[in-house]
């Protein structure tokens, strides 16, 4: 990432700003928290160069969403579930659109 320009690296939501105390400064929440979402596998934040997490603006829309429904009173391992099946969810859903217009576009091709 050092010969990529700073432009490239503020817009890129996969670029690792955010140290662990700015990210839940952002979040309104606790490191703790953040660390249990890792140890709950659900986002695994990057590590500096001196072993000090680094989290996305994509890890941080993630672990927003978490908070939300922990602070529902969902348990954070059910809160990391839930995450997830949406997000699988998501993509699904953009898969079978894609076969969709790709059908339709064979349809269309073959003049019916």
């Amino acid at each position: 990432m050092a010969d990529s320009p700073l432009s490239d690296r503020l817009d890129d939501d996969d670029y690792p700003a955010y140290t662990m105390g700015r990210a839940a400064e952002m979040l309104g929440t606790t490191p703790g928290f953040l660390r249990a979402l890792g140890e709950a596998r659900l986002i695994t934040p990057l590590r500096s160069e001196g072993g000090h997490r680094r989290y996305s603006r994509y890890q941080l829309r993630i672990a927003a969403r978490a908070r939300e429904l922990v602070d529902k009173g969902t348990p954070i391992e059910a809160a990391c579930r839930i995450i997830i099946l949406e997000d699988q969810l998501e993509e699904a859903q953009r898969i079978n659109a894609e076969y969709r217009r790709a059908a339709q576009e064979g349809l269309d091709d073959s003049g019916n």
